[in-house]
């Protein structure tokens, strides 16, 4: 079954892929020109991330949809296990946001300018000066019930386990007084890990767990909420992927 999912991949379903990435670029780019970024910076990206899954064969399962509010913004927080991270988020959160992504990743032809074109905001650590300006473009995009999505570990894992989380998410909610929403995915590292060259078929599941409010402001609060926020990412995952791998490089 193994080799005929492969064949299956590279004869049809990464052909199709590449053109619906592809079309979904200039779509996103041509239609957040013409105005309604709001729009077409999400619902292309929702829609080709659930073709993606699709066409792969991969299914979705999700939990804990209804403990979101449609018309509040939220700081998400999921954990990073791989690739297909990005398909489950942007396909089946089901809430429009804008990523808080690398600077690296402007650089990919064509999804870079989409991204660029739908109002996602590239980190960019250079000097104090551009830190203080991807603050003020998050601070911006928070508003009309958009949310931001923050990988709080910042890179992938090597080994499927949660890596130590940074505080960049947790300020920003701090200092807007926002709720920040843990997240938990589980599957994707089967799919596709950090080292693998390889899609494997397996089901993914996208939890949404309770939102934690603020419950004052200051360092303080952003110690408790990201102590919070990670045991209730890793209460959802596999036993397997339980603990953390403390020598694990995650490019920090």
């Amino acid at each position: 079954m193994k080799i005929l999912y492969y064949i299956y991949q590279i004869c049809f379903a990464l052909p199709i892929l590449l053109v619906l990435t592809i079309l979904t670029a200039i779509v996103t780019i041509v239609g957040s020109l013409l105005g309604g970024a709001h729009i077409w910076g999400y619902y292309p990206g929702k829609i080709w991330s659930q073709l993606i899954c699709l066409f792969l064969l991969i299914p979705v399962k999700v939990h804990g949809r209804e403990k979101i509010h449609k018309h509040t913004s939220y700081i998400f927080v999921p954990n990073h296990q791989g690739s297909f991270d990005i398909f489950l988020i942007y396909g089946f959160l089901g809430r429009n946001f804008k990523w808080m992504m690398k600077k690296s990743l402007r650089k990919i032809p064509f999804v870079g300018k989409a991204c660029e074109s739908a109002g996602h905001i590239f980190v960019d650590r250079s000097g104090p000066k551009k830190v203080l300006e991807t603050i003020r473009q998050a601070k911006d995009s928070l508003k009309d019930g958009v949310s931001l999505v923050v990988f709080p570990e910042g890179a992938r894992s090597f080994t499927g386990h949660m890596g130590y989380f940074k505080k960049g998410a947790f300020q920003l909610a701090d200092d807007l007084q926002l709720a920040v929403v843990p997240v938990t995915i589980d599957g994707s590292f089967e799919i596709l890990p950090r080292t693998g060259k390889w899609i494997h078929r397996h089901r993914m599941i996208l939890t949404i767990h309770d939102p934690i409010p603020p419950k004052g402001k200051g360092l303080d609060n952003i110690k408790e909420t990201m102590a919070e926020a990670y045991s209730t990412v890793e209460s959802a995952l596999p036993e397997k992927y339980k603990g953390m791998i403390k020598n694990e490089d995650q490019d920090r």
